[in-house]
């Protein structure tokens, strides 16, 4: 799914569409993944949500200008506006990865009103980042001069490793073609060197605060964040709701779709109130390209 509407936000172009009717659902995507890997669930659940689809800047279709900052405060900052920007009151969100980071601060730091937030896989906790992430974030300008052959296989063997159940051709087509060009191998790098925990630092003793409903779910297999920090969040965040997805590693969406769809599904209906009907006939495996 492209997306066909434009925000203009401090020099950036976010990329964003939204579709469906219904109560609002915001899905956040994280590193180095963009709004692709949600398009299916968005469209199963637009049956009953008007859902929104966006690319943080330096990803998929939107801005990736070097000059720009994307570190996790600058994304957190940007999703603030963005939902009064829609004239989104309180929303459901839905996030994955850095999404989940980006959502926490724009909740606890910018005062986003949410009305219930889905985790999935997300990074929240230190420590984060694999030992491949540390080592770009101290050589970024080494690794973004290697020639285009080199950075296509470093690219594709560090992407497959987010999956437990392995890629198809087209998955792996999908998620690595946007850093495949000049400015997007550039921008794949820059946004590495730009991670920092002090951005989750500065929350995770504040999640004690959250006082709407909260999903959480992982993969058990999960390699890049490990599924230890999906208990450790649910012991910091009061009431939360915990599911571990068996079978499926970091990239959950393609690992196990239909059960993620399900509990998604079930999830929003029940903090919405919306009717119990979105994904009829959608259950059978997604085609996620």
């Amino acid at each position: 799914m492209d997306l066909s509407r434009t925000f203009c936000w401090r020099g950036r172009t976010i990329a964003w569409d939204c579709l469906g009717s219904g109560p609002a659902v915001v899905m956040c995507h994280g590193t180095p993944w963009s709004s692709k890997l949600w398009a299916p669930f968005a469209h199963a659940l637009s049956r009953e949500f008007t859902v929104y689809l966006w690319d943080m800047p330096g990803y998929g279709q939107s801005s990736m200008r070097l000059e720009h900052d994307v570190d996790l405060g600058t994304q957190a900052a940007l999703l603030s506006d963005l939902l009064r920007h829609w004239e989104l009151q309180a929303p459901h969100l839905v996030a994955h990865d850095y999404g989940g980071a980006v959502s926490l601060r724009a909740h606890l730091v910018h005062a986003a009103a949410l009305a219930s937030l889905a985790l999935v896989d997300v990074v929240a906790l230190r420590p984060w980042g694999s030992e491949f992430f540390q080592l770009v974030a101290q050589n970024a300008e080494i690794f973004a001069a290697q020639p285009d052959a080199v950075h296509q296989g470093a690219l594709e063997a560090y992407i497959s490793g987010a999956s437990h159940r392995g890629l198809t051709a087209e998955q792996l087509d999908t998620l690595t073609s946007p850093w495949l060009s000049a400015d997007g191998k550039r921008a794949f790098y820059g946004q590495i060197a730009q991670a920092d925990e002090r951005f989750t630092d500065e929350i995770q003793d504040r999640y004690s605060e959250i006082d709407f409903p909260v999903k959480i779910i992982w993969g058990r297999e999960d390699a890049w964040i490990p599924v230890d920090r999906a208990r450790r969040l649910a012991q910091l965040i009061p009431d939360s709701d915990l599911e571990i997805i068996e079978g499926a590693g970091h990239l959950i969406q393609y690992d196990a779709p239909v059960h993620l769809a399900v509990a998604l599904h079930r999830w929003l209906v029940d903090v919405s109130g919306a009717s119990d009907h979105a994904l009829d006939g959608a259950l059978e495996r997604p085609n996620i390209p």
